[in-house]
């Protein structure tokens, strides 16, 4: 007898329907899969079967042959267990077929028939909406991430027996309760908290203009100055992640098995900050199921990378492309995915080994030759990827023991959401959130200069010898400066500061 069950695989963050046939015919005993499945799905075998009998139902002593299609589609995962034994009991006449009519079936069994969770039902289950597709069994696990997705029936479900007494007919399941994205934002809990970080006017101004605009920026600073703070504070000034915004993230956080089952969706914007002892394949992606790395876990959020000339630099290079395109190709031998990679990039570094070239309080001990190794980590072209250039020295004793509170985060990011407010609305009609992502033209419509801004820029362009792309982010950033002034024009003021910005770049680049 024949059946047909319905599935979804993934492909990325995208999925696709897999329908799952199974054949069971007279003859030796046997368990065939075909149609392209990993070993995770080979060894279904033995987890479905102990499953089907420890549930109470017999497993047929036939020649079981299980078709996985499309045939030239690669299958990975243990989310076809669920739909290959109810496949199996439905050529047991244990359930009927139609009773499956609509329904996507995914879960992974244990071996008493009990139903894990899984990763990546979210953007299974986006993509099947998509593709008409209505009416899922999942595992109760990630009941609550399918729960944000709005006008379709969601039956979660616990043990096989369940699912087949409600096939039959025998039992009823509850629907999962949809719930809203408003309904999961709660009250805004900041870790880290600009009105604790003493002194550094100049850094937290120029972390509200990279928050404001979406700018990568660059502290450079001796041990001890108050960097890394200053890089965990930056989270709580970004505007709040719309609900499109959170669905993006969600997907890419499920398919790599990081998402909060008690949540079910990311509510606010990732922080990632990776070892610098991180490999390629942990920041790009990859591996055998070409997973997302850090840098598309931090999509919509921040990168930190603390003490960037730490890093391999074959490692921090592959950020060069992400930070132009917004998103990165993992390829592989039999796979190519393409993961988004929208950050904001936030780094730190000492200026030498010893971390005091350049201080006003300590005298550098390091060689020319030990400095020019040390900061030959970063090359050129990705130090010019990173808009604002920031020295943060050593506080002082009177700032640090000062008692009173600096301007809290929340002060801040109502400045930074009314320049983003500005923005948008600048940009309704395209796919640009923020100043950073300006196309060309976005970048001639919006950030035109008069004649005297055009010969200051002209003359730092000349005596600071600037790249092409050094210029266009100079412009990007006056306006987010210019936004945060209200001004519908950039003004000189706002070109200078932007200008001072990027005066560190032939300082610390070799």
């Amino acid at each position: 007898m024949l059946s047909k069950i319905l599935s979804f695989g993934l492909n990325g963050i995208t999925g696709y329907p897999v329908e799952i046939e199974i054949d069971i015919n007279t003859g030796l005993p046997g368990y065939d899969v075909v149609g392209l499945a990993d070993t995770a799905i080979k060894e279904s075998k033995s987890r479905v079967k102990a499953a089907i009998k420890n549930s109470a139902y017999n497993y047929p002593i036939h020649k079981v042959i299980i078709n996985l299609a499309p045939a030239d589609t690669k299958k990975e995962g243990s989310m076809y267990d669920l739909p290959i034994a109810l496949g199996i009991l439905v050529c047991e006449k244990v359930i009927e077929n139609k009773s499956l009519d609509g329904f996507v079936v995914l879960g992974e069994l244990s071996l008493n028939g009990e139903i894990r969770k899984l990763n990546g039902i979210m953007p299974m289950l986006i993509s099947a909406k998509q593709m008409g597709y209505n009416k899922f069994i999942i595992p109760k696990e990630n009941a609550m991430e399918a729960s944000f997705i709005d006008q379709v029936e969601v039956y979660p479900v616990e043990t096989l027996r369940q699912v087949v007494d409600f096939l039959r007919g025998e039992n009823k399941l509850e629907k999962n309760n949809s719930k809203t994205f408003e309904s999961a934002l709660k009250e805004r809990e900041i870790a880290h908290d600009f009105a604790y970080v003493k002194g550094q006017a100049s850094a937290k101004r120029a972390m509200e203009i990279a928050a404001a605009g979406g700018h990568n920026i660059l502290l450079i600073g001796p041990p001890g100055a108050g960097k890394t703070m200053l890089a965990k504070c930056f989270s709580s000034i970004l505007p709040d992640l719309t609900f499109e915004e959170s669905l993006e993230v969600t997907k890419i956080h499920s398919v790599a098995g990081v998402l909060d089952a008690r949540t079910g969706i990311v509510v606010e914007r990732p922080f990632r900050s990776p070892h610098h002892t991180a490999t390629l394949i942990s920041l790009t992606g990859g591996g055998a199921k070409a997973k997302p790395g850090e840098i598309s876990l931090a999509h919509n959020g921040v990168l930190f990378l603390d003490e960037m000339p730490e890093y391999a630099r074959n490692t921090i290079e592959t950020l060069r492309q992400p930070m132009e395109d917004g998103y990165i190709t993992v390829a592989r031998n039999a796979l190519t995915v393409q993961y988004p990679a929208n950050f904001i990039m936030v780094a730190s570094m000492n200026p030498c080994p010893c971390g005091y070239y350049g201080s006003s309080t300590n005298a550098c001990k390091c060689s020319p030759a030990a400095i020019h190794k040390y900061l030959s980590k970063i090359s050129g072209p990705l130090m010019d990827r990173i808009d604002l250039h920031i020295e943060v020295d050593s506080i002082k004793y009177e700032e640090l023991t000062q008692y009173d509170l600096e301007e809290p985060s929340k002060e801040i990011k109502k400045r930074v959401d009314k320049a983003r407010d500005k923005q948008l609305a600048r940009f309704k009609n395209s796919k640009i959130y923020s100043n950073a992502k300006m196309g060309e033209k976005e970048f001639k419509q919006y950030c035109s200069l008069d004649k005297e801004c055009t010969d200051l820029l002209e003359l730092a362009f000349k005596r600071l010898n600037l790249s092409a792309r050094a210029y266009n982010r100079i412009l990007k950033v006056a306006r987010t400066i210019a936004d945060l002034d209200n001004s519908e024009k950039i003004e000189k003021q706002h070109l200078l500061e932007a200008i001072q910005y990027r005066s560190l770049d032939q300082k610390y680049t070799v």
